[in-house]
């Protein structure tokens, strides 16, 4: 009942509930089947596994306002690409989770940059460290080497084709159009209520934040924006003769209905995270591991660090704000380069955030791929790792 106290766990249910209503919602309009007919038939812009995934890259590259928000739009433009063209829902929900906090965590005009700021402030205003906190934050992207890796192996893997045996084995999901006929066939049905969501994550993260972007939040923003789609979505379809009210309402209530499971999934997983933040698990491993480190090796041994934090809470967000108030003065303590510090704790928080089963990203991303959860992370945690391993090496070189 705690758990359920919060506003922000609330908020981000009743956001993994809409987003069935909105998928549901698209497929019964006939805009999904319109878009697919222009992108595979009329346009021919996709024609390949490849191409259906490097579009979907694209858009989580392209959207980095809000992680969740880019794993919705990625897979909601993706899905129906992919299950035409015979990718499986895996590949999708990979390139969905590796595009999304990667990239967040890179271009900081968000509310990741501004978590990061805040913690920086800090540190700064205690006199732990002496500086321009923006100028620490902006060094610290630069050595966020597991989001650089992340983006850069999950391209290579499209582009050559790179898959592991359980990626290549992964559930198919094929989609069959209803007809040929290419007189309705444009990308403005489907593509014209993402543009508003779009725009309505910018216009809700500008009111939360009292009139700045980066301090508005993501967890009611998120919500407000589903919400405020929904209705768009009804102007939209139903007032303009697209679809019937009756049609509305019932794809509405199917859709709500299909993603609930994974709400409670959610659920049970902010609970875990919760008991392990209660416990103080971070900490522990924080003291545990600030014994005897040798400077060459803080920065990969704090990536790891928090990574395993990560991995046992299932947030990102959670890591930073448990690893920075620690990593900055072991740094200053050894002497060691501070940013890069902080670069590691940011690398570390995305890179245990994409391998835990109970995080946020990794489930949103499965929601919206409509890849069962188990597979997504068991299938992407070969990549995840290689990531890892790429990171720890410029992480060591960086040092010396």
């Amino acid at each position: 009942m705690m758990l359920l106290s919060k506003g922000w766990i609330l908020k981000t249910l009743a956001f993994a509930i809409l987003v069935g209503s909105i998928m549901e919602i698209l497929e019964r309009s006939g805009a999904i089947e319109s878009f697919v007919k222009y992108m595979t038939l009329k346009r021919s812009i996709v024609k390949s596994p490849r191409s259906a995934l490097v579009i979907t890259y694209m858009i989580g590259v392209l959207i980095f306002i809000e992680s969740s928000i880019t794993s919705l739009i990625a897979g909601a433009v993706g899905k129906p690409l992919c299950d035409r063209e015979g990718v499986s829902r895996a590949k999708l929900a990979y390139v969905c989770d590796s595009t999304s906090a990667p990239i967040c965590s890179l271009l900081l005009f968000n509310g990741w940059g501004a978590l990061l700021l805040g913690l920086i402030i800090t540190q700064v205003e205690s006199g732990i460290i002496h500086g321009n906190s923006v100028e620490f934050l902006i060094d610290a992207v630069v050595f966020n080497f597991y989001s650089m890796s992340a983006l850069a192996v999950t391209f290579a893997v499209i582009f050559f084709g790179l898959y592991t045996k359980g990626m290549q084995n992964s559930t198919v999901h094929e989609y069959k159009l209803k007809n040929n006929d290419l007189k309705n066939a444009n990308i403005w049905q489907m593509l014209v209520p993402i543009l508003f969501l779009v725009l309505s994550i910018f216009a809700f993260l500008f009111i939360t934040g009292n009139g700045d972007i980066l301090k508005g939040s993501g967890s009611s923003s998120i919500f407000y924006t589903t919400l405020t789609t929904m209705v768009f979505m009804f102007i939209f379809y139903v007032l303009f003769g697209r679809m019937r009210a009756r049609e509305y309402m019932i794809a509405s209530v199917k859709g709500a209905n299909k993603l609930f499971p994974i709400a409670m999934i959610l659920l049970f997983a902010f609970a875990i995270g919760e008991v392990t933040s209660e416990l103080k698990t971070g900490l522990y491993l924080a003291s545990f591991a600030s014994e005897n480190i040798n400077v060459s090796f803080l920065a990969a041994v704090i990536f790891v660090l928090s990574g395993i934090i990560a991995f046992s809470t299932g947030t990102s967000w959670g890591t930073f704000s448990i690893m920075i108030p620690i990593a900055v003065p072991m740094a200053v303590a050894l002497d060691a380069n501070i940013p890069l510090i902080i670069g590691a704790v940011i690398s570390g928080g995305v890179f245990g955030d994409h391998c835990s089963p109970i995080s946020d990203t990794t489930i949103i991303s499965s929601l919206a791929s409509g890849c069962d959860v188990v597979e997504h992370v068991n299938t992407q945690l070969p990549y995840a790792l290689l990531s890892a391993l790429i990171a720890i090496v410029f992480f060591i070189i960086a040092s010396l």
